[in-house]
């Protein structure tokens, strides 16, 4: 009998709160010191105006003595107020970091979450499918065009997987420093029809491919890392497009860019979440509700990989819908 195991990643919030407690306890002492401060000084300003009036019986001497006590009070004050604002400022930007910093750590551990629920179903789908097809093919006689359907759902989960495990590998290097690109110039236009053609038969697919290609478009490039700019964006497309849709791909050389794009007749992307998406695990929404496949990784290898070729990558609405995922590179 087999186990099941669920994995249960939760983010502590009582680290914040007790951060927020201790915030409001800083500025109440804050300003309970300040007043007493002010106070103090006040109380002395006091005494001092008494003491003058009984050691003075010349009413203008014990009014010039009481201005001059009034005065220092005054600027005793001034010095209070100024160096509390300083560390008034200095606390509420102490305070901003640290809130910031709270939060960023609470958006990566969800994206981390996500991401693990995700590359759980990510890893398993394609070998239990694997594993139930080879199965079909052991236990049953099948005629020969039902052999090579069933053969060629398992090359695509097969090469499903194999995408994922090269992600993996690829942010690991990455984030390691060992990633080193070698850049030589080649005839970009062929090498991406040709490409393009090879991964368009390793994707199971229900759309439509429109490719626009300039001619002899030639571009210093990484042979073995630039492809993953367009399987990336490719298998991003295809995964967030509605079937018989059009998803276009186009190469324009002009006098000062290289633009490649990618379009998609989709969902889209909304404007708030589009500051995020090139983040490493960010994915829309939430892993537990989405239905759609993936890890969150794609589209960081994408940017990573057009700032090695010295490019930008930027998404853009796709009229009427859909997105355009546009990469700039500088041409010569």
């Amino acid at each position: 009998m087999q186990k099941s195991y669920s994995l249960k990643v939760s983010t502590n919030s009582k680290p914040l709160l007790v951060f927020y407690l201790l915030v409001a306890y800083v500025a109440l002492q804050f300003f309970w010191w300040g007043y007493m401060l002010y106070d103090l000084n006040k109380e002395i300003y006091q005494h001092k105006v008494e003491i003058a009036l009984l050691r003075s019986d010349e009413p203008t001497e014990t009014i010039i003595k009481e201005n001059e006590l009034k005065l220092k009070l005054n600027l005793r004050v001034a010095m209070i107020i100024g160096e509390g604002s300083v560390f008034l400022v200095l606390m509420i930007f102490g305070i901003e970091k640290i809130r910031r910093t709270f939060k960023i750590e609470k958006e990566l551990s969800e994206r981390q979450k996500n991401f693990l629920l995700s590359i759980t179903h990510e890893l398993k789908s394609p070998i239990a499918s694997n594993k139930l097809q080879l199965q079909t093919l052991q236990k049953r006689e099948l005629d020969r065009p039902k052999q090579q359907e069933i053969i060629a759902n398992a090359i695509n989960d097969t090469n499903r997987l194999n995408n994922l495990v090269e992600n993996i590998l690829l942010v690991a290097k990455m984030e390691n420093q060992k990633m080193y690109v070698y850049l030589e110039r080649v005839n970009l236009s062929e090498y991406i029809t040709t490409g393009i053609n090879q991964m368009i038969e390793s994707f199971n697919y229900s759309q439509k491919i429109n490719l626009s290609i300039d001619k002899d478009v030639f571009l210093p490039i990484d042979r073995t890392l630039f492809p993953s700019i367009i399987i990336n964006l490719f298998e991003n497309a295809v995964k967030y497009s509605p079937p018989e849709s059009t998803i276009s791909i186009c190469l324009v050389n002009s006098n000062s860019n290289i633009v490649l794009s990618v379009s998609d007749q989709g969902i889209g992307v909304p404007e708030n979440e589009r500051v995020n998406i090139f983040n490493k695990f960010y994915r829309v929404g939430n892993e537990e509700t989405r239905k759609a496949k993936g890890t969150g990784l794609g589209l960081f290898i994408v940017r990573f990989i057009v700032k090695q070729h010295n490019g930008i990558v930027q998404i853009k609405n796709n009229k009427p819908q859909g997105s355009i995922f546009e990469i700039e590179f500088k041409n010569g």
